[in-house]
């Protein structure tokens, strides 16, 4: 996904609202099944010293994603 901004660009403590899912089968899957799901708020917590992993908060829950699984969430 190369279209606009993805949650790997969004900054420590900054928030986004997913605008958008990307990748295909099983990767679609695990995001959706953590509660990223389109009109989520998601707030980035930390960043990990060399980028991977991102910890957010999704629904009052803490998450962490890789970069690349963060790299297919489109957001505003």
């Amino acid at each position: 996904m190369t279209e606009g901004k993805t949650l790997r660009d969004v900054a420590v403590g900054e928030s986004a609202v997913v605008r958008r899912l990307g990748g295909e089968g099983a990767v679609k899957r695990r995001i959706m099944d953590m509660g990223i799901t389109k009109g989520t708020e998601v707030l980035v917590r930390k960043v990990a010293p060399l980028g991977d992993p991102i910890e957010v908060t999704v629904r009052g829950f803490e998450l962490s994603l890789r970069k690349d699984e963060a790299a297919n969430v489109l957001v505003a």
